[in-house]
C-alpha cells in the first residue's frame, strides 16, 4: 500500500557465513581469563585504583586529573596567567602597533610608524601571529648562548604588559576563572599590582631615610593613601565587568562564577629602596582597607642586582610594616634562584630571612632551600611553623632549569613541610593546573592520597578569614568540633556545623572542597 514500509529480510547465507567467521574469536573470548572489575572498598579507595590505572598512560592521567578537585591556585600572577592569543586580540581592539624588531606592543603616534605594524595585521598574517605568540610566551623557545629560558620568560612581560588598556581587566579575570572552573578549581589568590605611579613620585620627591617610621610618616603626609582608593576603584571595575561577562547571579551564569577570587598585592622589588618601601607601604595600606586584598608579596627576578643587594633590607621593610599593619597576610617570593644563577654565597639565606624577618606565612618557590645555610634546620622550622611552600614545577623548569631530582619537592614532603601545587604564570608557560598535577604525579610517583593531601593543604593555607575546618593544622583526619558528627562535605550539614561554616569563609571553602571530592569519588 502507498506509504507503507515493507520489512526487508536480508539473505540468510551472508549471516551464517559471518557467524562461522566469528566462532573462533567468540570461543577465545570465552576461554580467555577476564580481569575482575572490583567495586570493593570506599569511594576514595576506588578513585585511588582508577588513578593508578590512569598512570599507565599520560593522556588517561591528564583526563583523570582534569576532573579531580584541585582546590586552590595560590601562586598566580594575573598578567602572566593570560595567554598570548588574548594579548593579541586585545591589542588589535585597542588599535595598538607591534614593533617588528622587539615584538613589543606600542601605542600609535597617532599611527604605526616605520618598523611597526598594526597588531590587527596578525589576524591576516599567520607569520606575524605566530611570532607574537612565541614572543609573549615560552612556546617554541630554544635557549641560545647568552639568552636562557630565564631571559625569555622575564622578557615577555615588557612586550605585552604596557600599552594594553586596563578596560580589559574584567575579561582577563573571566579568562582566568573560566579556565580554573573547567579544571575543577574553586579558589584563587591572584597577584596584582595596582597603579602606583603617584606613590613612586612621592618616593622620588622624598628620597631615602634610614628611620623607617619617619619615612612612613613623610610619605603618608605627602598623600600616599590617595592611591588606596585608586586600587579599590580599579578592582571594582574589573570585578563588575567579570560578573557581567559571566552573567553571575542570573539563570545564565557560567561555571566561572563559582570560582572565588581574592588578590595578593604584589610589590616590585627591582627598584631603588625608597620606591620599594613606598610601594610596600601602599600594599599594606590597600590590604588593610580592602578585604579583597588578602595578602602581600614581593616579585620580579630575585637574582637581579638590586634584589640581591637589598634583600635583607627589603625584609626589614616587611618586619617594620607588619608591626604597623598586623592584618595583611604575607606570602613572599624567596629562593627562586639556583646554583649558577647567582654566586654560591647568594644562595645563603633568602627563605630564612623571609620567614624569620619578613614574617612570611607562605613561601613562593623555595627552590634553593638545600643550598641555604643549615638547610635541615630550616626545613624543620618551616614544618614546625606550618609555613607552606608554593610549588611551581613548570615555572621552575623553564626559568631556572630545575626539575626532577634537582627539585626540592620530595625533600619538603619528607620533612613534612606543607606544600601545594600552583601554576605561577600559566599563560607565559603555556601550562595549566592539570598539567602541574600530571607533572608532579609522573615525576615523583605520587599516589592519589598524596595529591589529595596537597589539594587540602592548599586550602588549609588560603588567606580568607575564619577558622580552619580541621581540628589540627595540616592534619586532615578530624574536623572542628562543630562538624565532628557530620558526614564531611555533605549537602546538608547539621545546624551547629552550618553555623560554623557561615562564620568562617575559609572553612566554607574547605567544606566545598570535601563536597567536590565526595562527588568526584562517587563516580568510581
Amino acid at each position: 500500500m502507498p506509504g507503507t514500509r515493507r520489512l526487508r529480510i536480508p539473505p540468510i547465507a551472508p549471516i551464517v557465513a559471518a557467524l562461522f567467521l566469528l566462532l573462533p574469536s567468540l570461543a577465545h573470548a570465552q576461554s580467555a581469563p577476564q580481569k575482575p572489575i572490583t567495586t570493593a572498598g570506599t569511594p576514595e579507595q576506588r578513585a585511588g585504583r582508577a588513578y593508578e590505572a590512569a598512570r599507565a598512560n599520560p593522556l588517561d592521567l591528564y583526563a583523570f586529573l582534569r576532573r579531580m578537585p584541585k582546590g586552590a591556585d595560590l601562586h598566580y600572577h594575573e598578567a602572566g596567567g593570560i595567554y598570548a592569543e588574548t594579548w593579541i586580540r586585545d591589542a588589535a581592539e585597542d588599535g595598538l602597533c607591534v614593533d617588528l624588531t622587539s615584538h613589543a606592543l606600542v601605542k600609535p603616534q597617532p599611527v604605526c610608524g616605520a618598523g611597526q605594524a598594526p597588531a590587527a595585521q596578525a589576524f591576516t598574517d599567520q607569520t606575524l601571529y605566530d611570532t607574537l605568540v612565541n614572543a609573549f610566551s615560552m612556546r617554541s623557545f630554544v635557549p641560545t648562548p647568552g639568552f636562557s629560558g630565564h631571559d625569555q620568560f622575564f622578557s615577555t612581560f615588557a612586550r605585552f604588559n604596557g600599552a594594553i588598556s586596563q578596560s580589559h581587566a574584567g575579561e582577563w579575570l573571566d579568562e582566568i576563572a573560566s579556565r580554573a572552573a573547567a579544571q575543577n578549581e574553586q579558589y584563587m589568590e591572584i597577584m596584582e599590582t595596582p597603579n602606583f605611579g603617584h606613590t613612586i613620585q612621592i618616593a622620588k620627591e622624598i628620597g631615602w631615610e634610614d628611620d623607617l617610621a619617619q619615612l612612613r610618616e613623610a610619605m603618608l603626609a605627602r598623600g600616599l593613601r590617595d592611591d588606596v582608593a585608586v586600587a579599590m576603584k580599579d578592582r571594582d571595575a574589573a570585578e563588575a565587568s567579570r560578573h557581567a561577562i559571566e552573567h553571575c547571579g542570573t539563570p545564565q551564569e557560567t561555571p566561572a562564577c563559582k570560582v572565588t577570587i581574592r588578590y595578593i598585592y604584589q610589590i616590585l622589588r627591582d627598584k631603588p629602596k625608597e620606591q620599594v618601601f613606598a610601594q610596600t607601604l601602599l600594599g599594606f595600606e590597600v590590604a588593610t582597607a580592602d578585604p579583597r586584598f588578602v595578602g602581600i608579596t614581593i616579585v620580579e627576578s630575585e637574582n637581579n642586582t638590586v634584589p640581591m643587594a637589598d634583600y635583607a633590607l627589603q625584609m626589614k621593610f616587611f618586619d617594620f610594616l607588619h608591626g604597623e599593619y598586623p592584618k595583611p597576610h604575607l606570602n613572599l617570593h624567596a629562593g627562586e634562584i639556583a646554583p649558577g644563577v647567582v654566586p654560591p654565597e647568594g644562595l645563603c639565606c633568602h627563605i630564612r630571612l623571609a620567614v624569620d624577618v619578613g614574617h612570611a606565612e607562605r613561601i613562593g618557590h623555595g627552590v634553593d632551600v638545600m643550598y641555604e645555610d643549615r638547610p635541615y634546620d630550616l626545613l624543620k622550622e618551616l614544618a614546625a611553623k606550618h609555613v607552606m611552600v608554593e610549588i611551581n614545577l613548570t615555572s621552575n623548569d623553564v626559568i631556572l632549569g630545575v626539575s626532577g631530582k634537582d627539585h626540592p619537592l620530595p625533600i619538603y614532603r619528607k620533612y613534612h613541610v606543607p606544600v601545594s601545587l600552583n601554576t605561577d604564570d600559566e599563560g607565559v608557560s603555556r601550562s595549566n593546573m592539570t598539567h602541574e598535577y600530571v607533572r608532579a604525579a609522573s615525576t615523583y610517583g605520587l599516589t592519589y592520597a598524596d595529591l589529595k593531601q596537597m589539594v587540602r593543604t592548599g586550602l588549609e593555607h588560603i588567606f580568607l578569614p575564619g577558622a580552619t575546618l580541621w581540628r589540627e593544622p595540616d592534619l586532615f583526619t578530624r574536623t572542628a568540633a562543630a562538624c565532628a558528627s557530620d558526614a564531611i562535605g555533605s549537602d546538608k550539614p547539621s545546624p551547629a556545623c552550618a553555623a560554623f561554616l557561615t562564620s568562617s569563609e575559609k572553612a566554607s571553602e574547605q567544606w566545598e572542597l570535601e563536597r567536590r571530592f565526595r562527588e568526584f569519588e562517587a563516580g568510581f
